[in-house]
């Protein structure tokens, strides 16, 4: 593999002038090929699966990159395993073919192996530890299935007590058995990968437009409008792709969703002091759910999640209740010598799952089903007027999904188009391991930025306080704010703490950082 075509240097680069330029040009009225609706990790795949078919392409969003779900994920890229206990083998399958092609070929700065412990506790029965036992080597052979090498992702096996302990040393001690390790595949960051899928459809000529909201949609187009101005513009389009996530059923009425609220939890690293992998941690009564625990190398671990259907309005940013936060802190505590306390949970957050509703009862009122039960599959609906709506999925299978939307689309507007090629397309960034590790920059930049970090690096040229972090504690330089203003279409100071950074995800540290926020803007 070699570096992607869209590095900063030949037109990739998201700013505030680009932004304004590609807006203006759409009150022409020539109509494109496409316009995308949605700019999570679905929306911003469709613009770049249909840029690099040598499609004309508007894609479009109401805030801002990764606004909704697409950043309130387990920053997992997993192979389907809990699929499989449920049926669910194509899913399963799918899964691990996508996870092999992020890893392996477009993603592989932002996607590493990682390994995770399920602790063999007294509340965790024989018949259990051996049910997930062969459940893991099957999710083996679903890696090997999907022509995932070994040395990508390493085989699972049984630990001892004591080998356990040394991975996760927080563990209680008595009456543990040992563990199972598997392997599965941890993003960076999820707004990072979508930063960089809509970067990548940029450098194929797509217009990305943040805080540009679509106000009506038809089949042949949608009247915008800038968030920022408030101006309004129609834009035409021989084919509309609908992915707004949770709020697609407000652009098309006909699609109905039933979201489902995943919740995290944020801890500092020393609440579990000396862990090396991540946790599987068996939810009583339970044989196919677990609580993750996820070390993120940055000082933080995340612990999720929850699986909960929401009713009523869908609110732009979730909340995360205190009985989801109760109910995470309660199972986590089950395994640890020492539990978590409410007091050692520094943030929180919640996203919403765009899970259809394929189960209504007979009344025509939503199905009965849990929403831990309703399919991940995704489902690509054509409205009456003509609008493709993608919905259902999960972060780990964008690429397919956009794949699927943009063949519906082109064979229903019948549009000239190359064949789907992003399964070998490289995201910005993306190069080989060898080259990966011959940077010459610090290796948590290569993680976040693959071949752009040296370049993220280099700002400290201009001021060395540029490589210093903004927040004591905290990874998070000076530099990568600049770069975000600079390359990644950040607007505001929301656009580089919650998304462009997760430095947000903990409150305390949002307000320390909002100086060196601001000054990175005015520098920009």
């Amino acid at each position: 593999m070699s570096p992607t075509p869209g590095s900063h240097s030949n037109g990739s680069s998201l700013t505030a002038a680009r932004r304004a330029r590609e807006l203006a040009a759409l009150v022409d009225g020539r109509s494109v090929d496409v316009l995308v609706i949605g700019l999570g990790a679905t929306g911003a795949g469709v613009a770049l699966d249909a840029a690099s078919r040598g499609l004309s392409v508007v894609a479009i969003d109401a805030h801002d990159l990764a606004f909704g779900t697409s950043r309130w994920s387990s920053k997992l890229i997993h192979g389907g395993l809990r699929y499989l206990a449920s049926g669910q083998v194509s899913v399963a399958h799918e899964s691990a073919v996508e996870r092999g092609v992020l890893m392996s070929c477009t993603a592989p700065h932002l996607v590493r192996a990682q390994p995770f412990v399920m602790p063999l506790t007294p509340t965790t029965s024989h018949r259990n530890a051996a049910l997930a036992g062969a459940g893991l080597l099957v999710g083996d052979l679903l890696r090997a299935s999907a022509r995932t090498a070994r040395a990508t992702l390493p085989g699972p096996r049984r630990l001892s007590a004591v080998e356990t302990l040394r991975m996760a040393p927080g563990l209680r001690a008595q009456g543990l058995r040992g563990g199972l390790l598997s392997w599965d595949g941890q993003l960076a960051d999820d707004a990072r990968l979508v930063t960089a899928i809509a970067r990548t459809a940029a450098a194929h000529s797509a217009r990305i437009l943040t805080r540009t909201r679509a106000v009506t949609v038809t089949g042949s187009g949608a009247l915008v409008r800038d968030e920022l101005t408030g101006e309004e513009v129609e834009v035409r389009a021989r084919a509309v792709v609908n992915a707004a996530g949770v709020w697609a059923g407000q652009l098309v009425g006909d699609v109905r969703l039933r979201p489902s609220r995943g919740t995290h939890l944020v801890l500092r690293s020393e609440s579990l002091s000396g862990l090396t992998a991540g946790m599987h941690i068996p939810i009583p009564g339970e044989l196919s759910r677990f609580v993750l625990v996820l070390p993120q190398g940055d000082g933080r671990t995340y612990v999720g999640l929850t699986d909960e259907p929401i009713e009523g309005p869908i609110p732009d940013v979730p909340e995360a209740p205190e009985t989801d936060i109760g109910f995470l802190l309660d199972v986590l505590g089950s395994t640890l010598d020492a539990p978590v306390r409410r007091r050692d949970v520094v943030g929180a957050f919640a996203g919403l799952r765009p899970l259809l509703d394929s189960a209504p009862t007979a009344d025509g009122a939503q199905g009965s089903a849990r929403t831990a039960d309703i399919s991940r599959r995704h489902a690509v609906l054509t409205s009456p007027d003509g609008v493709v709506t993608i919905v259902g999925g999960k972060l780990t299978t964008y690429r397919r999904m956009a794949q699927d939307a943009v063949d519906a689309a082109v064979a229903a507007r019948g549009l000239a188009a190359a064949p789907c090629r992003t399964a070998r397309l490289p995201l910005v960034g993306a190069a080989e391991p060898r080259t990966l590790a011959a940077l010459a920059a610090p290796r948590r930049l290569v993680r976040r930025y693959g071949t752009e970090a040296p370049a993220v690096q280099a700002l400290g040229a201009e001021d060395p306080g540029l490589l210093e972090p903004v927040v004591p504690g905290s990874t998070v330089t000076g530099a990568e704010l600049l770069w975000a203003v600079r390359h990644e279409g950040a607007l505001d100071e929301a656009d580089l703490l919650d998304r462009r950074t997760r430095i947000g995800l903990v409150p305390a540290d949002r307000t320390q950082a909002l100086d060196a926020a601001r000054s990175a803007l005015a520098a920009g």
